[in-house]
């Protein structure tokens, strides 16, 4: 498989306070030094504990929200040397699919309206062609025709999320961007979407970059994943290997603090000790330090490199965990 994807030390950092009122002001570093890459067709899963700067990482690679430095090259294009019309043209190439499928739906507009603006947005085709795609593309999401004219409040949160997947799909994009696209949906659900999109990956080639903190999702779905923690990617890896051996100790235990989907299973779920840092006040070196129960002298000291720890795996650890810490 070919790179379609290559992000190269993204940041993306809020400034806050420092106004007439003499707040103090305060950087929260959202994302942080993030370098990764996509190969094409293939899909990469982001995860980490809420606030860790996933869904920064994905707004920032549509553009949706201006990184202030690093590169995302698409395709061998530079995405934040692309002009508003050049990223007018890439953004039908590049699609998101939304956590929130209540949120995410325009109320006042029928199914029909959603998916044909795109498509008259960008030129594609004569009213007669746009009403075949926008059916074709109805049906291929697993919902009936007679939806086209129906309102959002008419549906399930599930049929919701099917429809905010056609809107993506419409374009025939190559990359999708997908939000937490179920973690706003019951369990049942969740594998149901889980699978039209497994089946729309295999039917038409696409690429996903998968943001989830489920970890059980990400190893159903994704190829590759990265654990983000504080803005930084700590570990990287295929998916399979870093979940049942995880070098960082971060990593160890978001995979030990997840369920097992097994009845049968005894429950003993991990705890990560302490609060997590204020993201306008990271602590000095490793910024899981205050957090990990194998810090030492340099982990306090300085920020460890994400280097290579096995084959297709890199974690940014002093001192990282042994496959057998991990069994």
């Amino acid at each position: 498989m070919s790179e379609l994807l290559r992000v190269d030390r993204l940041a993306k950092h809020f400034v806050s306070g420092g106004g007439r009122f003499g707040a103090p002001r305060q950087v929260v570093r959202a994302v942080n030094e993030v370098s990764f890459t996509l190969e094409r067709g293939g899909s990469m899963g982001l995860v980490g504990e809420s606030g860790c700067g996933k869904s920064t990482v994905a707004r920032t690679l549509l553009r949706l929200i201006e990184p202030d430095s690093g590169s995302i090259v698409f395709d061998g294009i530079d995405l934040r040397q692309a002009s508003a019309v050049q990223m007018r043209a890439l953004r039908q190439r590049i699609q998101i699919v939304f956590q929130d499928p209540y949120a995410s739906l325009n109320p006042r507009r029928t199914v029909r309206q959603t998916l044909e603006e795109p498509l008259y947005v960008h030129r594609r085709g004569n009213a007669r062609t746009i009403a075949e795609k926008v059916a074709k593309t109805l049906l291929d999401v697993g919902l009936p025709l007679d939806a086209l004219d129906r309102y959002p409040h008419e549906f399930s949160g599930g049929q919701r999320q099917r429809v905010g997947i056609a809107r993506a799909l419409v374009l025939d994009p190559e990359l999708i961007i997908a939000d937490e696209p179920v973690s706003a949906l019951d369990v049942s659900v969740q594998a149901q979407i889980l699978q039209l999109l497994a089946s729309l990956r295999k039917e038409r080639g696409l690429s996903f970059v998968f943001v989830s903190h489920d970890l059980g999702v990400v190893r159903q779905f994704c190829d590759t994943v990265s654990v983000m923690y504080l803005g930084r990617i700590v570990e990287s890896g295929p998916t399979r290997s870093l979940l049942d051996t995880p070098a960082h100790p971060y990593s160890g235990v978001l995979r030990d603090s997840s369920p097992v989907p097994d009845p049968r299973e005894r429950l003993h779920l991990a705890k990560i000790e302490g609060e997590i840092p204020s993201p306008t006040r990271l602590p000095a070196g490793c910024a899981f330090h205050p957090r990990c129960p194998r810090a030492s002298g340099p982990c306090m000291e300085k920020t460890p490199n994400l280097d290579a720890v096995a084959a297709g795996r890199s974690a940014a650890c002093h001192f990282p965990l042994t496959a057998r810490e991990c069994a």
